[in-house]
């Protein structure tokens, strides 16, 4: 690549959606380890070493997934990432997940700049973060802006003090009020740090005016695994999957003179120790706080008859229905709607321990007990079977339990049948549904109802403050628990 001073490299290592993916894990051959922040920062490091112009970026969602990151409600994440060292991160919705006061805690923790242009506090029209930052790097301005829509506003209906601009329209014009306003002549390079979803940043990247000058997207939320960065209106659009186990490289000449991009390459590097040794120093640090996890939570509670997995969030599973039918034998209710996100787990068992527990299901959520009718009911399973709620990252699914049986036909894109303990459901009868706190104070997105169709037939009732415990104490007192794939949920 050409490097004179008016040509610099820059070499921008990426990630996004980290949730907490702090430890490798064993893969393929004896002795071959994969992802986890030790081999990450020993990259990291190589190539801070080999280069002379290295940026590191994370887009969104460093916390959330993890037992270490739950039981120290992130602080043990700021502490890793801060010996990660990124150059600047932005928001993305699970930052949210401990609530507004302990985040902005975090941001005080953080040895980094925490961008975000689009969180305002309601009633002072304040921006909650900084909107940018601008790095000089070998005598280059490099401007970073962050940017989150739909998604982070779920996690904020639980606090009313703050409000998002929601729409890609917004997003886009508070990206142009920035640039507006900020970005001079001597900006060399603008990069947006978005937490929207990969289908998202194409559309935001096609609303964008070429006056505002933005060259790149490293993206978030959507979990893609990219062969090479998407264009869009000549603005590169990349993102690294989800965890440790891949990092993003762009390598690219900017030239001074236009201010552009004229020579990139990119690369999604699988972390594993063929990539460059494990840093042991950080090896040190999450070992302090595995060691306070594993006296804490690695107590035995139970076993089950067999591995039960779930392996995707759009269709049913076998862990799935049996968190579901744990949840059915709490009170009478018709359905039970688990969402299949809350899983975060892929496995478990057949061995339970409280730790598996709670990494398989880290959301502490309150429960409801709602009475609808039988033509909400059915709303709610064609909304969430539609086709285009189910793809891949994107999706707000669910589990159901024992007893459901409903029927959708992709190719006329409708519920063809629904019914329960084989009883079709009536659109007149009332039926009692069990629901998490996310998924009642977003039923508008998550179920297709509002607020007050879901209120109608009476005033929900919380049966439970904490399904954690109700699953605790489930498999406590019920040994080799089993669960199968029934058919609950079927596409045609």
């Amino acid at each position: 690549m050409m490097t004179t001073e008016r040509f610099k490299k820059f070499t921008i290592l990426h990630s996004n959606d980290m949730h907490g993916d702090f430890l490798a894990e064993a893969g393929g051959e004896e002795g071959h380890l994969i992802g986890g922040v030790s081999l990450l920062s020993g990259y990291i490091n190589k190539v801070r070493q080999e280069e002379k112009n290295v940026l590191f970026v994370i887009s969104g969602d460093m916390v959330q997934g993890s037992l270490i990151d739950k039981e120290y409600r992130g602080i043990s994440t700021i502490e890793i990432m801060n010996y990660l060292a990124p150059d600047v991160v932005t928001l993305g919705n699970h930052e949210l997940d401990y609530g507004l006061p302990h985040l902005l805690f975090l941001e005080k923790m953080a040895n980094f700049p925490i961008v975000n242009a689009n969180l305002y506090i309601k009633k002072y029209n304040k921006r909650l973060m900084n909107p940018y930052v601008i790095l000089n790097v070998d005598g280059f301005d490099i401007m970073f802006i962050g940017i989150v829509t739909q998604e982070v506003l779920k996690s904020l209906k639980r606090d009313g003090s703050i409000s998002t601009f929601i729409s890609l329209e917004e997003a886009a014009r508070e990206v142009g009020k920035i640039c507006d306003a900020y970005k001079n002549d001597d900006i060399d390079l603008t990069i947006l740090l978005t937490h929207i979803g990969f289908e998202e940043d194409k559309k935001l990247a096609a609303m964008l005016n070429p006056e505002w000058g933005v060259d790149m997207i490293i993206g978030g939320h959507s979990h893609t695994i990219l062969e090479q960065p998407a264009k869009v209106n000549d603005i590169l659009i990349a993102q690294a999957g989800v965890g440790t186990d891949q990092i993003g490289r762009f390598d690219v000449v900017v030239d001074d003179d236009t201010n552009s991009i004229v020579e990139w390459q990119w690369q999604l590097l699988p972390v594993d120790n063929n990539l460059a040794p494990p840093d042991p120093e950080i090896e040190k640090l999450i070992a302090t706080f595995q060691e306070e996890v594993d006296r804490k939570y690695n107590r035995l509670i139970g076993r089950v008859a067999r591995k039960l997995t779930h392996p995707k969030r759009e269709e049913e599973t076998d862990l799935g229905n049996l968190i579901a039918d744990i949840v059915a034998q709490l009170d009478k209710f018709d359905v039970v709607l688990i969402g299949s996100g809350s899983i975060r787990g892929t496995k478990l068992g057949p061995l339970v321990t409280l730790s598996d527990l709670k990494t398989v299901y880290p959301y502490d959520d309150v429960l409801y007990k709602v009475r609808v009718s039988g033509e909400h009911i059915a709303k709610i399973f064609a909304h969430f079977m539609r086709p285009e709620n189910r793809l891949p990252g994107e999706s707000c699914c669910f589990q159901v339990n024992k007893g459901i049986q409903a029927v959708y036909s992709e190719v006329h894109k409708k519920l063809e049948s629904l019914s329960i303990n084989k009883k079709p459901v009536q659109a007149d009868a009332q039926y009692t549904v069990c629901l998490e706190e996310f998924h009642y104070k977003n039923s508008l997105l998550s179920l297709g109802l509002t607020t007050e169709e879901l209120t109608e037939l009476g005033t929900p009732k919380v049966v439970s403050t904490s399904c954690q415990d109700v699953l605790e104490e489930y498999f406590s007192h019920h040994q080799n628990l089993n669960s199968h794939i029934e058919g609950r949920l079927i596409y045609k």
